[in-house]
């Protein structure tokens, strides 16, 4: 059970990590202000990580946030490297989660329902 707990906290704290760095230090372009880290996903060797992201816009803006994103994952990497203390840095692979907008278009359905 410490290693499920081990790896929460491991969790949380690249989400939060991440999160810092795609908005105050990318100065990539084609990263929107509106993305946000959603949840980290760590495997338990620590050699991978899915990042999902959920980005405001439409298509081509999520393709190119997306893409920069993949971009810059080296750098990431490197920055967790620096303010996270672990044995093994993950990989990083972001992921798009279109959980949020599908949250949204449920919620206007519901709404126009009930008027």
């Amino acid at each position: 059970m410490k290693s499920g707990n081990r790896m929460i906290r491991i969790n949380d704290e690249i989400k939060k990590e991440v999160s810092e760095i795609i908005r105050s230090e990318l100065k990539d372009p084609r990263i929107g202000a509106i993305t946000s880290v959603i949840k980290a996903e760590t495997t338990n060797d620590l050699k991978y990580c899915k990042i999902f992201v959920s980005i405001l816009g439409d298509e081509q803006q999520k393709a190119e946030t997306m893409e920069g994103l993949k971009n810059a994952s080296g750098f990431i990497r490197k920055q967790i490297a620096f303010r996270i203390n672990l044995r093994n840095t993950p990989e990083f692979k972001f992921v798009l989660d279109d959980s949020l907008e599908y949250s949204i278009k449920i919620s206007k359905i519901i709404d126009d329902i009930n008027s």
